[in-house]
C-alpha cells in the first residue's frame, strides 16, 4: 500500500445509498472524504469515490462504474474532513469554520445566512460539486434550517 492518498472508484455493487456509507463507515483506516455516485451502468447501483492511500478490487463487471465514481465531478460526501464536528444544532458559520464544506445553500434560495441554526441531527450528507463541498439545506419551523438530505427519508424518497 502506497502512503499517498489519491482518489480511487470502488464499485461493489450497493443497492442503496445506506448500504454503501455502512461500508464507508466501516473501513479502517477511514478515508479522508469518500462519495456516493449513482450509476446506471452495468446495472443501477452506488458507486463509490474515496481519497485514500489505499486500494480495493473492483469486479472487472463493475469496473466502468468505479472508473466513473473516481472520475466524477459531483457525488455526496459520507466521510469528509470536520464530518465529526457537525453535531447538534450549529449555526451556518460554525460549520464552515468546523468543516471542509465550503458554502451552505438553502434549497431554491441561494447562500444561507452564516447567523441561521442549521438542525443537524446528526446527519450531515454535503454535495461534491467541482471540488467543493455544499451542504444544501431546507427551511425548518423557528426560521431554522435543515439538511436536505435526512437520516430517515420519507418512504417516497428513501431510495432516490
Amino acid at each position: 500500500m502506497s502512503s499517498a492518498s489519491r482518489i480511487i472508484g470502488v464499485s461493489l455493487g450497493h443497492r442503496t445509498l445506506a448500504e454503501a456509507d455502512h461500508w464507508i463507515q466501516s473501513l479502517d483506516p477511514a478515508p479522508v472524504l469518500a462519495c456516493t455516485h449513482l450509476v446506471a451502468v452495468p446495472f443501477p447501483h452506488v458507486a463509490i469515490s474515496l481519497l485514500t492511500a489505499g486500494s480495493f478490487a473492483t469486479d472487472a463487471a463493475l469496473q466502468v462504474a468505479a472508473d466513473a465514481a473516481s472520475a466524477g465531478r459531483s457525488g455526496r460526501a459520507v466521510r469528509f474532513p470536520g464530518a465529526e464536528r457537525l453535531t447538534g444544532e450549529l449555526v451556518v458559520g460554525e460549520i464552515l469554520r468546523r468543516s471542509s464544506i465550503s458554502r451552505v445553500e438553502v434549497l431554491g434560495s441561494g447562500p444561507a445566512d452564516p447567523a441561521t441554526v442549521v438542525e443537524t441531527g446528526d446527519f450531515v450528507r454535503p454535495q461534491f460539486r467541482d471540488g467543493e463541498l455544499v451542504l444544501v439545506t431546507t427551511p425548518a419551523a423557528g426560521g431554522r434550517l435543515v439538511p436536505f438530505e435526512r437520516r430517515d427519508p420519507t418512504p417516497c424518497c428513501a431510495d432516490h
